[in-house]
């Protein structure tokens, strides 16, 4: 069942139920209208009676106008729907006038014509000889027994019912009108749900995600088209991403496989080869595996970056940091120094991540820095910058230093892959930092990274490394 139909059913069901209430309150309230007028008349028609006229019984004669010799024409006499007789005391009736018939005596009839308080009455519905009637019973007091008067329902019943044939046709009408109305409401509201599932069946079905999305309004149903618009470009970047990274990949890969496969071929004339030639082999292979391993490695970080469990918590960036420089001081045997401004500088990120990011910068910085001098890791307001004394960095190379697999001049003959610095720019990225990368002033490169403001903790202060003393004095060792 689509949502237009259960939006125009909700409606008639609505309707139904308003309108079901509505009439079955104004049936009632107008049967119990007429009721009452029937009762307030029938007491008026009693005490006359009680008084002794009679006549009030009688039939009325109806004129309808004058014939031609000026006499009455169409005399008759009307139809009176009013009886009247009398309860004595030990239950038996006296008719007193109106229709020929003899009412019902009830119990309670009975007890108002025996002991009844002059005045008191009991009304009720009774049926003689196949016909309704409404019957008053009015105590006459004194052993005088008990009035009964009734007049024909007949009337009172023909309107209402004509009332409830009403009543039933404005239902259905109005039932009839809140499903259209339901229907071009539902229709309206639907109609951009529609088009999002049909652009979302599309995409399902071509697995093109280069979709525009039109937004209309700023209702819910707008908010989700925005919401689809953003997440379609975000599939496109995604995919787009991805398929830069493999063919990255397979242009990083080719290289070392094409060197592994050489190498290969070279292991089958090993016979051939001095000594000296099977040594300077195996370094290669293995060289060339351990690269390739590292590579992999990397590559599958970086591929499942955005895909980790991993959750904000509070993190300590200054004692992050010094963990970071403890290992790769263990690795290296570098000396690292690690300078934290202001005190603890606290955010909200991810621990693993932001480790890793400083490790890969500290890892840079000592494979580009092959002297004996310290490396610096500063700390401050959310910005870790780490410094070497190493060859420094070009202006061209420090617009590209981040991007994958990018080698600048001076790191052709290193080891790496080129990844390293490229996962810092995603760490940084998820944590709404940027990266930068500049020469150091007397030689070096200072690289590092910042985390967003809107990361800070309570009583950490944001502001620049570069505002500081300390990190003036970075253009010195």
């Amino acid at each position: 069942m689509s949502l237009r139909t259960r939006f125009a059913l909700a409606f008639a069901l609505v309707a139904v139920v308003v309108a079901g209430l509505v009439g079955f309150l104004s049936y009632r309230a107008a049967s119990d209208r007429t009721t009452d007028e029937i009762d307030r008349s029938l007491r008026a028609t009693a005490a006359a009676v009680a008084a002794g006229r009679t006549e009030v019984l009688e039939p009325v004669v109806v004129r309808h106008g004058h014939g031609p010799d000026g006499d009455h024409d169409g005399d008759h006499d009307g139809d009176q729907p009013l009886v009247g007789q009398l309860v004595n005391p030990d239950g038996t009736t006296r008719f007193l006038g109106g229709r020929p018939e003899t009412l019902p005596v009830s119990a309670t009839d009975r007890a108002l014509a025996t002991s009844g308080v002059a005045g008191a009455t009991a009304s009720r519905d009774v049926r003689v000889d196949g016909e309704d009637y409404r019957q008053l019973t009015t105590a006459l007091g004194g052993g005088r027994g008990a009035l009964q008067v009734a007049t024909d329902a007949e009337e009172s019943e023909r309107v209402l019912a004509g009332t409830a044939s009403r009543i039933l046709w404005v239902t259905a009408l109005v039932v009839v009108v809140a499903a259209a109305v339901g229907w071009l409401l539902a229709r309206r509201i639907t109609r951009r749900l529609v088009q999002l599932a049909g652009i979302a069946e599309e995409v399902s079905a071509s697995g093109v995600v280069e979709r525009e999305v039109p937004v209309h309004g700023r209702d819910e149903v707008g908010r989700l088209s925005a919401s689809f618009t953003t997440m379609l470009g975000r599939l496109a970047a995604a995919r787009e991403a991805q398929d830069r990274l493999v063919q990255d990949a397979a242009h990083e890969l080719r290289t070392p496989l094409t060197s592994l496969r050489t190498n290969a071929r070279v292991l089958r004339r090993l016979d051939e080869l001095s000594p000296e030639a099977r040594a300077r082999l195996i370094d290669d292979v293995e060289g060339e595996t351990r690269e390739l391993s590292k590579l992999v490695d990397e590559l599958v970080e970086l591929a499942l970056s955005r895909q980790g469990d991993e959750v904000d918590e509070p993190v300590d960036l200054g004692a992050l940091a010094e963990r970071a420089a403890e290992r790769v001081r263990r690795r290296t045997g570098r000396r690292i120094e690690v300078l934290v401004e202001d005190g603890v500088v606290s955010v909200r990120g991810r621990p693993r991540a932001l480790d890793r990011a400083v490790s890969n910068l500290l890892e840079n910085a000592a494979k580009f820095d092959g002297g004996s001098e310290r490396l610096e890791v500063w700390v401050g307001g959310g910005r870790i910058a780490v410094a070497d004394r190493g060859p420094g960095i070009t202006p061209r190379d420090a617009e590209r230093v981040f991007d994958r697999f990018y080698r600048a001049d001076a790191a052709r003959g290193l080891p790496g892959s080129g990844l390293g610095l490229a996962i810092v720019r995603d760490v940084a990225d998820r944590h709404d930092g940027t990266v930068f990368a500049e020469a150091r002033e007397g030689g070096g490169a200072c690289v590092g990274f910042t985390v967003g403001e809107g990361r800070f903790l309570p009583g950490s202060e944001p502001g620049h490394v570069g505002d500081s003393p300390a990190a003036s004095s970075m253009g010195g060792t």
